[in-house]
């Protein structure tokens, strides 16, 4: 159970519902981070009480340190800030629920320090998964997932035995384009994009969901929490999101994990494991679900998996690369500088350029980010 907890990306979708999660338990929150909303953190600096808040942007830190200069609450800034509000010796759990790659330096440090990490930031282990895991094993860390999928992995692999797992599937609700053609995604709108079916989420997740890419990352993010090859994970596609990810071992058994979709079940798990404690949330409404559709996911019409494959098998610098890309992509879309079909487009082109190191280590992963980055936006900016 977690004594003290650090919530990286605190403003956000995960970081508003992992404080729903502390005040239903009365976990001690001991430091807020966001990025540069003033308005959000000071709302939650009072009804939190935190004994840190730290903001990336310096300026929106001055600002936070005048408008709650009348709480107890110490306000940080910068990069150096997040540091020490992630290691504080108060702090023995940090939820990373940034998006992106804001969230691998910060998560670095708390393993450093020795921390517990409830990962929600996929990113992370994307990016740099064999640094991340190295790191916990060398300074005794645990990390629990907060994803559902991988949570419902945890949950189905626990008091079994790791040589008899056959494969993993992960469960994929479609998102809001399943079943569409190529032709009818051309014409999809931003607004479209960002009307998920079942889950409430950020609109960078959202949109990668839209695209599967959300889905292929969480390959690459289970590859590394669970330790299996590639090869032994599998997607289908499950309208409903009411299984989560499901383990099948090699005698024929499968394990599922089922709950409602709710995000709160996964982080509460995450923050109080092998404690389970009674909430308030939804539940599975048996007499209300008639049936559990599954089907194979189109990699034709959704390239973001089959990308996303080719990254994890070839490993090295590429699913950074693939990520960095990504990130600005999305962000355009969102922007509306390119079309909906354009942001796998860009990802891919971004992939056929990189040139792969093979065994990197953190610099060549925040320099393949920065490049990756700039070749991305140099595509858009060309007009392809």
């Amino acid at each position: 159970m977690t004594k003290g907890l650090c919530i990286l990306g605190s403003t956000g979708s995960i970081g508003v519902q992992a404080l729903n999660v502390c005040e239903n338990l009365n976990i001690n929150v001991v430091s807020l981070i966001a990025n540069s909303n003033v308005k959000a953190m000071e709302e939650q600096i009072r009804r939190h009480k935190p004994k840190f808040a730290a903001m990336h942007d310096e300026r929106a830190a001055s600002e936070l340190k005048q408008v709650v200069k009348d709480t107890n609450t110490k306000i940080l800034a910068g990069d150096a800030g997040i540091i020490e509000a992630v290691t504080h010796n108060d702090v023995d759990t940090v939820l990373t629920s940034v998006v992106g790659i804001a969230g691998l330096l910060p998560t670095v440090a708390a393993i450093k320090a020795g921390k517990n990490i409830a990962l929600s930031n996929k990113e992370t282990l994307v990016t740099a998964g064999s640094i991340i895991t190295e790191l916990a094993k060398e300074n005794g860390v645990r990390i629990f997932p907060v994803d559902s999928e991988h949570s419902a992995i945890f949950q189905c692999l626990a008091g079994n035995r790791h040589r008899d797992v056959g494969k993993i599937i992960l469960t994929a609700s479609g998102g809001p384009f399943r079943g569409y053609t190529k032709e009818q995604l051309k014409k999809v709108t931003v607004e479209q994009a960002l009307k998920h079916p079942n889950w409430s989420m950020g609109s960078k997740i959202t949109i990668d969901s839209a695209t599967m890419m959300n889905k292929g990352l969480e390959i690459i993010e289970a590859m590394w929490l669970f330790d299996v090859p590639v090869s032994k994970i599998e997607v289908i596609i499950h309208p409903e999101s009411i299984i989560h990810s499901m383990v099948a071992f090699k005698d024929g058994s499968i394990m599922a994990q089922m709950g409602a979709p709710d995000m709160r079940i996964p982080i509460q798990l995450a923050l109080t494991w092998p404690e389970r404690m009674e909430n308030p949330f939804r539940r599975v409404d048996f007499d209300q679900l008639k049936t559990l559709n599954f089907n194979r996911p189109d990699s034709e019409t959704f390239e973001a998996l089959k990308l996303a494959y080719e990254a994890a098998k070839t490993g090295g610098t590429l699913p950074c690369a693939m990520n960095a890309a990504n990130e600005v992509a999305v962000d355009m879309f969102l922007h509306g500088r390119i079309s909906f079909l354009q942001i796998t487009e860009v990802v891919g082109q971004v992939m056929k350029e990189h040139f792969v190191n093979s065994k990197p280590v953190l610099n060549d992963i925040i320099d393949t980010d920065r490049k990756a980055r700039e070749l991305a936006r140099n595509i858009i900016n060309g007009g392809f």
